[in-house]
């Protein structure tokens, strides 16, 4: 035999458990063959049980990296008059293959260096996701495998939806491979990406009054991220006559539709948090990742959405946190409708920011008011009324022409619209402009 050890082969005394580390650099690799019953010098020592051998690999094999039997042979082969049990191993189309009891982290992950067998490096399994699953973040295979669900579980519940493993599978929480995927990281109790949020004094960046980082679950992040919000949110009250109306600095339903879009379109191949700035004048939302490519700003704005995070976004809506998809941007400036001052958008190629002005450093402006069109009886009605102060129903009837019972309904329906006021009762009653 003149083989000698390599990226592709390697050399086995006798069988170890050390062997299904190999297997998985292999199979994660360029695949190789893995000769047990040879020296590390390439000589021929065999085995005397090649049969015992061969079931404790394909047992080894079976139990630790499930997913690489696919990849594997295991077959006796005689060299040199002994006999030599040869593992064929090819590369995987699903990399990473990891052992199964230390998950997608470096201690379960290893390749293939020269003749060595080492552990993967966190950026070389991220490159092995990324190679075989696209460049879909929310579907490739979470590197943490051991995640909880209890406040995603929660927020189901409180909707009255069943969150058990066959929906974890409809949602991709659960990839075909079986594993968790990075959705199921997202909304998981383990997630990593947390939201910054941080209040200023003033309209600068130059002193503090609070700040706070939130992590865990988006859903739990959402209601944790609203709820500090409305704190900072002041109601002020105006009055109109006797009627108090309270109005808040920012519109709830723009906040809440930031929100959501910060949460729901960024890029979380990022490791970097969601920003949430708080002026005195003003909200500032910077989330990590530009537009989707083939999307511009004016698209956003007509209420055009190519999602970036599809899967999220099904999730979100499934739990109507979101009611459609692209009607988030047109209705955060629907809000500022009645105010001289808008929301602002600015796009870069790696962030997105939305800054929503404090309402109550604007002037509001005035709704405009309804114009009443008036029928041919109203018009002679009113011209009545400009030849004398008061008019009776008696007068009505002569002026248009119209029974009693019409001319009832019509000066009942002018009061309705406010261009009459009706004064007295019974015989008394006479009517009066109402403009």
């Amino acid at each position: 035999m003149t083989l000698t050890e390599s990226k592709t082969v390697e050399f086995k005394r006798e069988y170890t458990e050390e062997l299904k580390k190999t297997v998985t650099a292999f199979v994660n690799t360029d695949g190789g063959k893995i000769y047990i019953g040879v020296e590390d010098d390439g000589s021929i020592c065999g085995v005397n049980n090649p049969d015992e051998v061969m079931m404790q690999v394909t047992n080894s094999i079976r139990d630790s990296i499930p997913d690489a039997t696919l990849f594997t042979e295991v077959e006796i082969e005689e060299i040199g008059g002994k006999s030599v049990v040869i593992v064929n191993i090819q590369r995987g189309t699903a990399r990473p293959y990891y052992l199964s009891g230390k998950g997608i982290r470096p201690e379960g992950v290893f390749l293939r260096q020269g003749a060595s067998t080492v552990p993967a490096t966190d950026t070389a399994i991220l490159k092995m996701i990324k190679e075989t699953s696209g460049d879909s973040y929310e579907e490739a295979r979470s590197l943490n495998q051991d995640l909880t669900f209890r406040e995603t579980t929660a927020y189901f519940a409180k909707r009255g939806l069943a969150f058990e493993e066959s929906q974890k599978k409809t949602l991709h929480f659960i990839g075909d491979d079986g594993t968790y995927t990075n959705l199921a990281l997202l909304l998981s109790d383990q997630c990593a990406h947390t939201t910054k949020l941080a209040v200023f004094e003033g309209a600068k960046k130059t002193i503090f009054k609070d700040r706070h980082e939130f992590s865990g679950s988006l859903l739990y992040q959402v209601e944790e991220i609203f709820t500090f919000i409305d704190r900072f949110n002041s109601v002020r009250a105006e009055f109109k006559g006797l009627d108090r109306i309270d109005t808040r600095d920012y519109p709830p339903e723009a906040i809440r539709e930031a929100l959501l879009n910060a949460v729901v379109h960024r890029d979380y191949s990022f490791s970097e948090s969601t920003l949430i700035n708080i002026f005195d004048d003003r909200i500032e939302f910077v989330t990590i990742g530009g537009l989707v490519k083939g999307i511009s700003l004016d698209d956003i704005l007509l209420g055009i959405s190519i999602l970036r995070n599809r899967n999220l976004a099904n999730v979100f809506y499934r739990l109507k946190l979101i009611e459609a998809y692209g009607i988030g941007m047109p209705k955060i400036m629907s809000c500022y409708d009645n105010y001289d001052i808008k929301p602002k958008i600015e796009v870069t190629d790696n962030a997105f920011k939305i800054t929503l002005p404090n309402t109550d450093r604007y002037f509001a402006i005035p709704v405009p008011e309804q114009k009443t069109t008036l029928s041919e009886r109203e018009k002679q009605v009113l011209q009545l009324l400009k030849e004398k102060e008061f008019i009776v129903r008696k007068e009505v009837e002569t002026a248009t022409g119209v029974s009693q019972s019409t001319a009832i309904t019509l000066l009942r329906g002018m009061q309705e619209k406010g261009l009459l006021k009706k004064l007295g009762s019974g015989k008394l009653v006479k009517y009066k402009s109402g403009l």
